[in-house]
């Protein structure tokens, strides 16, 4: 199984960037999506996350409103629109699997990609 995970890069405060993962070795439709990151010194954090059909997201509070997750089972990929971009979003980013009709979470997510690094200037 692999979650390849691409898109990440510099940017300007305020720019946009979109990521995606592309998955192998698993069906995508059958396994609920994430997306985390890790900023330096910190712990892991949930950004957003989906579900099987993709009729559910949700979203973090410091990203709500900004990001938009979703998901194209056909291609094997999920994806994260990221807008108006802050320094405090500068991290890397992690997509996750976790089977059946469910979210991962940090703790009990099946699968992890190799993260991609976004970094916000001012």
């Amino acid at each position: 199984v692999q979650l390849q995970a691409s898109g990440g890069g510099s940017v300007q405060a305020g720019d946009s960037l979109r990521l995606s993962c592309k998955v192998s070795g698993l069906t995508l439709s059958k396994y609920g999506m994430g997306w985390f990151r890790q900023a330096p010194g910190k712990e892991r954090e949930f950004v957003a996350v989906i579900t099987i059909t993709g009729q559910m997201t949700h979203y973090a509070d410091s990203v709500k409103g900004r990001f938009t997750i979703s998901r194209d089972n056909a291609n094997n990929t999920i994806y994260l629109q990221m807008n108006s971009l802050k320094p405090e979003d500068t991290a890397v980013y992690y997509c996750a699997a976790e089977f059946g009709n469910t979210v991962p979470v940090v703790s009990t997510a099946d699968y992890w990609g190799q993260g991609t690094l976004v970094t916000v200037s001012s």
